[in-house]
């Protein structure tokens, strides 16, 4: 005991030390660690992340993952039409990957995910996947002058903008990945993304995940940075094609067409992201016509104490407004975020109005407290809820209500270091009339408790 007491002792003692190098994203194929090799006070951890092969250091290796368990429990979940688990459930994800590199020309990309659900009954295809190849892909880069041209072929994460659209599938216990093509152009101040792709299917074994028939994925996305007054601005064309897709008044083959822009600012007390998208296309034989707008923006008071920051979203998503006609309305998210409005992910982005104002406030330097209040109406009365990856969750055929809720979130955050996180949150949401009229109609609490390891 006194032996695996000061291993522990050791490996803190090291990812300490470690912690001004590693600098984790989102994207683990995006992190650069190049500077290793010239930095004297480098760690063992920092180390696995630039380990050279050769002397002329034409090639090199770098190792990293990720730990994260997570407890959750509900209360009345899905409004009391699920029977309860009066324990709750722990899910666990593990993530390593390797990353290969000959010069700056050639790269091999991969990593292995595993994701369990230990005591959840029935868990879903983004709770589960118990052993898999999650990513692997093939880099081969051109440097061109002042910019630089790159082609990646094989299976790969997808991240676009504010993942409203296009996203990693962080919150829940699977991440997102596709099966791609991709052309990327960048210099200083643009890039641009071409990308054709089909959506990976979880399947809960191991090494059994395969392509998804149904679908495919397809699009440009420019981003332009360091602008004048507006700072970034986006444009892009994102395409679905999919052989079966089903609304609450639409079914058949969808072949739907996204365009849009944002502009945002972030990295300062006043911050800001806007977003507007309109689809069109099909859905069986009927006409696509759907939007979103939606409005993100929080200044912080950095001079005050806790240096609180006041936040405001909303958003505004179409849902089909005649029932058996010729059109169809309601919006789809593509591949969002999956926890969209907090991690208990009760509703998806489609059909949907709400108003969000939140307050965050910084206890300690590492330790901030965040409270948000969400408000939800139907957009529109001839058309249904759904969930976060557009499966329709209830009709909105038998009720002309379009309250459905409030939602109050809190949680708090302790970034121990850049490696180490812990985090507890909790929900509640407050049914409102058109719930009411077509579940059980229970309020829903919501709690987690979240660890997360890095390396």
């Amino acid at each position: 005991m006194k032996f695996i007491a000061l291993f522990f002792v050791l490996l803190l003692n090291q990812f300490a030390f470690s912690q001004q190098l590693l600098d984790f994203k989102m994207l683990r194929y995006d992190e650069d660690y190049t500077v290793v090799k010239t930095d004297s006070t480098s760690t063992f951890f920092d180390k696995i992340k630039h380990i050279q092969l050769t002397k002329s250091d034409d090639l090199y290796l770098s190792f990293g993952g990720e730990l994260r368990s997570q407890y959750q429990y509900f209360k009345d979940e899905n409004w009391g039409d699920t029977e309860n688990d009066k324990d709750g459930f722990l899910l666990n994800r593990a993530l390593f990957h390797t990353d290969f590199h000959y010069k700056k020309v050639f790269r091999i990309f991969s990593q292995l995910q595993s994701s369990t659900a230990i005591s959840r009954v029935d868990p879903s295809p983004v709770e589960r996947n118990d052993l898999d190849i999650h990513q692997l892909f093939f880099d081969f880069t051109f440097d061109l002058e002042k910019s630089s041209l790159l082609f990646r072929f094989g299976r790969q994460e997808m991240l676009y903008g504010s993942q409203r659209l296009v996203s990693v599938r962080e919150g829940p216990n699977s991440r997102q990945a596709f099966d791609a093509v991709k052309v990327v152009f960048k210099n200083r101040k643009f890039k641009s993304d071409i990308f054709y792709s089909q959506s990976v299917k979880n399947i809960p074994e191991v090494f059994d995940d395969r392509l998804n028939p149904n679908t495919r994925f397809f699009g440009i996305y420019n981003a332009f940075n360091k602008l004048p007054i507006i700072e970034n601005i986006d444009f892009y064309y994102l395409g679905l094609k999919k052989s079966s897709a089903e609304f609450d008044d639409a079914q058949g083959k969808e072949l739907r067409h996204s365009v849009g822009t944002r502009i945002w600012r972030k990295n300062h007390n006043w911050n800001y992201d806007v977003e507007a998208v309109y689809q069109f296309g099909s859905v069986g034989a009927k006409n696509i016509e759907a939007w979103t707008l939606s409005l993100n923006t929080s200044y912080q008071f950095a001079t005050i104490k806790f240096k609180p920051i006041l936040g405001l979203k909303t958003e505004f998503i179409s849902g089909d407004k005649k029932y058996d006609d010729d059109k169809i309305q309601t919006f789809n998210p593509l591949f969002p975020k999956g926890a969209y409005f907090g991690l208990a992910a009760l509703v998806g982005p489609s059909n949907l109005f709400d108003i969000h104002p939140s307050i965050d406030l910084e206890l300690k330097k590492d330790i901030v407290f965040s409270v948000d209040y969400d408000i939800f109406w139907r957009m529109s009365r001839n058309d249904g809820v759904y969930q976060p990856n557009t499966i329709l969750m209830h009709s909105g055929k038998n009720t002309s209500k379009k309250y459905i809720g409030n939602q109050l979130g809190a949680n708090l955050n302790y970034d121990v270091n850049n490696w180490l996180a812990f985090r507890i949150e909790g929900t509640w949401f407050n049914t409102k009339n058109y719930l009411k009229e077509v579940t059980s109609g229970r309020d829903i609490i919501f709690g987690a408790a979240t660890v997360y390891l890095r390396f």
